[in-house]
């Protein structure tokens, strides 16, 4: 039986492209989640001091979130099935140097890989008992609540940016109407001064004739 490719094991995955550092670099931090659970591989990149772990966990916040969402699989049942970076375009860039020399500068890029699988059932029941015998929730549940939380902040900050926009809008459409009839009646009181303009200078003519 042929083995499966590392790209096409199945589960669900996110993957973000032409990240600005090299492959080798993101490797290192992808070497450390490989094969743990959501809210383990939470934690490790949390306290990672690699720039690129930043970038790696919001790639697993998005293959969790596309697993619970497309999937209905909850985030405390994921592990990460595995991870990869792969090597993108490198932009090729001079430095000069002296005597009218110059030597190369490559800035590599990369794409960042990241499959989460569903642990069986049995594995659930025991991770579910180690919790209970430790008196504590375990991290994969503490990272799920804390990302809902998250993601409750962010809509509820949507829903108020739109709400706010709402209010903008009215109130510029509200304003421009105030303008219309300020000017329409600027321009009524405009033609009534001219009227009686006119019927004054008429009487004048009269009056003098």
């Amino acid at each position: 039986m042929a083995a499966i490719k590392t790209n096409e094991r199945p589960g669900t995955r996110a993957v973000v492209r032409y990240v600005r550092v090299s492959a080798s670099k993101a490797r290192e931090v992808l070497n450390l989640i490989r094969g743990e659970s959501y809210g383990r591989a939470s934690e490790i990149l949390a306290f990672s001091e690699r720039s690129v772990s930043e970038v790696v966990a919001k790639c697993l916040d998005s293959a969790v979130s596309n697993a619970e969402n497309n999937d209905g699989i909850p985030a405390e049942e994921l592990f990460v099935s595995a991870c990869y970076a792969d090597e993108g375009p490198t932009l090729k860039r001079w430095r000069p140097r002296a005597r009218g020399r110059a030597t190369p500068i490559r800035k590599r890029t990369c794409h960042i890989t990241i499959i989460m699988g569903r642990y069986t059932p049995e594995e659930i029941d025991t991770q579910q008992a180690r919790d209970e015998q430790r008196g504590r929730s375990g991290p994969s549940q503490q990272a799920a609540e804390a990302r809902r939380q998250r993601v409750e902040k962010s809509r509820a900050a949507a829903e108020s940016r739109a709400l706010d926009d709402e209010e903008e809008l009215e109130g510029a459409v509200d304003a421009e109407e105030v303008e219309a009839v300020e000017e329409a009646v600027d321009a009524e009181e405009v033609e009534e001064t001219e009227e009686d303009e006119v019927e004054s200078s008429v009487t004048e003519e009269e009056e003098s004739n």
